[in-house]
């Protein structure tokens, strides 16, 4: 059977922390099918938080390896949610 995953990311600050997310994220390029980035912004405010939605494909290991280097950055909280096919 075939997972599909799709990982959440939400951070806190994204300005401290947008090169450390930005390295992981093009190394496991290749591993990232959608990427959907999300923040609030109004006209006189932009919000320094966000939120990032990954669609991944490629092998469980590299879904895990990707997983666990996110989960290694403080100040995101990363979840998942995994979907099986036949």
């Amino acid at each position: 059977m075939k997972e599909i995953w799709i990982l959440g990311i939400h951070i806190t600050n994204r300005v401290q922390k947008v090169s450390d997310i930005q390295d992981i994220l093009t190394k496991f390029g290749c591993t990232i099918k959608t990427r959907l980035g999300l923040h609030e912004v109004k006209d006189d405010f932009c919000d320094p938080g966000g939120l990032i939605i990954l669609e991944l494909t490629g092998s469980l290991e590299e879904f895990e390896k990707l997983e666990n280097q996110l989960l290694n950055v403080e100040g995101l909280e990363v979840k998942k949610m995994v979907f099986t096919r036949g």
